[in-house]
């Protein structure tokens, strides 16, 4: 049977909201790691996001991110003046969108092997820089912490932090490898198990 584009388009629609809202959920459930301090949680918020930009493109997925956002304010508010939101998106679309466009441009298996290594390794860098310029020094003024209040949360359960350059490179970017490297292989193995199903629901052709 036939089915016209503006069906498809309408299917595509509900599929971004979709993930948008499976991506909200999972951002909620959230959960410390042995090593790094409380307030670093670990979620598979991104998921969604990187499996609707590899699926349906970058736009997309940052779409996706936009979605999440907005529904978790909603249902939960805001605890941190936008600061954690705000981060939070600027990681997200920092991760999804360059391993949607390395995997448009390389529609293949290892292309997204060698997507989902280049975004994990970049967002880890990038989440650095967010943290020790912006995110870091607004939370102080926010709760009132100086950054050797911050180093010293760090250092009690991992004692190769002792100042910000340790924060940063023992804490900070091993946290986001993990997280970002886990969500990777998660998306790699649903991907390459539904896409293929969604593709044939929605009629794609390419």
């Amino acid at each position: 049977m036939s089915i016209n584009r503006n069906t498809i388009n309408t299917r595509t629609a509900a599929l971004v909201g979709m993930l948008g809202a499976i991506s909200a959920v999972l951002m909620m459930i959230d959960f410390s790691l042995p090593l790094f301090p409380s307030f670093m949680k670990f979620d598979l918020g991104e998921l969604p996001a990187l499996f609707g930009g590899f699926f349906l493109g970058p736009m997309a997925g940052c779409l996706i991110i936009v979605i999440k956002m907005l529904l978790k304010l909603l249902i939960k508010g805001t605890s941190t003046a936008f600061v954690g939101e705000f981060m939070n998106i600027i990681a997200s679309v920092s991760y999804v969108l360059p391993a949607a466009l390395i995997y448009k441009n390389n529609h293949t298996k290892n292309g997204a092997k060698k997507a989902m290594l280049i975004s994990t390794i970049f967002t880890g860098i990038v989440c650095v820089f967010l943290n020790a310029y912006i995110s870091f020094p607004m939370y102080g003024r926010l709760y009132g912490l100086s950054m050797e209040a911050i180093v010293g949360m760090a250092s009690k359960v991992n004692p190769l932090v002792h100042d910000n350059t340790t924060l940063m490179l023992f804490s900070v970017f091993p946290f986001n490898l993990f997280k970002y490297g886990v969500t990777s292989i998660l998306t790699y193995l649903i991907y390459k198990r539904t896409g293929n199903t969604i593709r044939r629901i929605l009629d794609f052709q390419n």
